[in-house]
Order: structure tokens, then C-alpha cells, then sequence
């Protein structure tokens, strides 16, 4: 086995060992090339119609809903104009279609955590860009309860907050808020139903040092923005001046 110039013999044989148990195979479809910077999904498989649709204007202004059709105007969505959000504005780099949310699926219940570079990637090529350019200070994953932590045994918007971290420059702080309730998943409830169910989720850190910066949160998933915006209130309440999103999908 060759070994590239400048790369440690430890690290060969680790990518060897790990080829052994993930062959270069998508873990979809099963036949099609797939490396593990692709995170084992192939290109025919992600470039399918409708698998992976990026989020392009028109979209709400303030939570970031995707609309069809020709809007020329800035507009907010109803779902925004009925809740009291506390982020300016959330962005998500994709569509929550069935591909995705499986995906989704498979890397935070399953641990497939080699799927974490194809997640990543949609988050970094759609977010990176407009972070640089928006003057933001710090990225906030949306944190997990304790108890849940321990169950899943890792915190997906952490993992996927230090990618966008390594692309942008920007650094994370997951310490500036913690998760003080375990709440009922937000799958199968209204859009009522989960702001009252996050609405004390959150509490905020002592010395959080947030103070007077623009903070970016960061998670998996946006569907009504209950979630994400308890988390800004409270990231407010410490004394952020501005509070954005950003998730790799949005759902619909």
C-alpha cells in the first residue's frame, strides 16, 4: 500500500482500517462510488429529483420559508407574523424533503456519523458566504440536555456548528446557553404546541460573554422556529445584539 508524501504512516493505515469497515460504497443506494469526504452518499443518489433542493429567494425574510412562484418584494411569512421570534432572521441551506430528513435521521438516531460531511457541506456552501460578509462574532449550537447527550452521545448542531466554524472563521461558543428542561420531541405537535413546549428549555450562562455581539445559532433542522428562538431569547437576555439562524434544512 502506497503511502502519500508528508501523510503519517498512523493516518494511512487508519483511513486503511476504516475503508475496511466503510467500503467507498453510498450507504443508499449501495452500488454507486461514495468516498468518506462525500459521507458515503453518492452523487446519483443526492442529485435525484427532489432529494436535495437548495433554498433559493423568493423566502420568507424573517424565517427564511421558501415560497414558489414570482415575489419582487420583501415579505414575511404568516407563520412569523403570528409568533413572537426573537432571531432577526433564519436561513436553512436546504429543503427538509424524505431524502434529507432521512439522512438526518440515520446521522442523529443511528450514529451515522459518517454522514456528517455531506450534512456539513450543505450547511458550509450555502451559510459560509453570507456569514463572512454579515459581520457576525460567534456561532451558538443549539444545545442538548444532559440527560439526552448522554443517551445520543454526541450533540448533532455542535459537531455541525464546529464545521461552520472551520469554514468561516467564526468561533463557536456552545457554553452561552444550556438546556434546563428535557422536552417532548417537537415531531408531532402544532405550531402552538412546541413554543409552549421549548418556551422554558432554555437558561441562560453566567459570563456567557455574548454580551453586545452578533450571534449565529446554529441546529439540524427549522420547521416553525420555536426551538431556535427560545434559544435567541435567551442569548438576548444576556445582552446579544443581534441573533441569527442557520440550519441545514427547513421544513415545510
Amino acid at each position: 500500500m502506497a503511502r502519500r508524501t508528508g501523510v503519517p504512516v498512523w493516518e494511512t493505515w487508519l483511513e486503511a482500517l476504516w475503508g475496511f469497515f466503510y467500503p467507498a460504497v453510498c450507504q443508499f443506494c449501495g452500488t454507486e462510488r461514495a468516498t468518506a469526504a462525500e459521507g458515503y452518499v453518492c452523487p446519483h443518489c443526492w442529485s435525484r429529483p427532489g432529494a436535495i433542493r437548495f433554498i433559493r429567494p423568493p423566502f420568507c425574510e424573517r424565517c427564511g420559508l421558501p415560497y414558489e412562484g414570482e415575489i419582487n418584494v420583501p415579505f414575511e411569512c404568516s407563520n412569523c407574523r403570528e409568533m413572537d421570534l426573537y432571531f432577526s432572521q433564519a436561513r436553512a441551506a436546504v429543503v427538509a424533503t424524505p431524502f434529507l430528513l432521512e439522512v438526518i435521521h440515520r446521522y442523529k438516531y443511528r450514529r451515522a456519523l459518517w454522514l456528517e460531511p455531506f450534512l456539513a457541506d450543505l450547511l458550509v456552501r450555502q451559510a459560509a458566504g453570507e456569514l463572512q460578509a454579515g459581520g457576525w462574532n460567534v456561532i451558538v449550537p443549539v444545545p442538548l440536555h444532559p440527560l439526552k447527550r448522554r443517551e445520543r452521545e454526541f450533540n448533532q448542531a455542535e459537531r455541525l456548528a464546529a464545521k461552520l466554524s472551520l469554514a468561516t472563521g467564526i468561533p463557536t461558543n456552545h457554553r452561552a446557553v444550556e438546556r434546563s428542561e428535557i422536552t417532548r420531541t417537537q415531531t408531532q405537535l402544532n405550531r402552538a404546541q412546541r413554543a409552549r413546549n421549548v418556551h422554558r428549555a432554555f437558561r441562560p450562562v453566567p459570563r456567557a460573554d455574548v454580551r453586545g455581539k452578533r450571534v449565529v445559532v446554529v441546529d439540524d433542522v427549522l420547521t416553525t422556529g420555536a426551538t431556535t428562538s427560545a434559544c435567541a431569547r435567551v442569548l438576548r437576555s444576556q445582552g446579544a445584539s443581534d441573533v441569527c439562524v442557520w440550519t441545514v434544512a427547513r421544513g415545510l
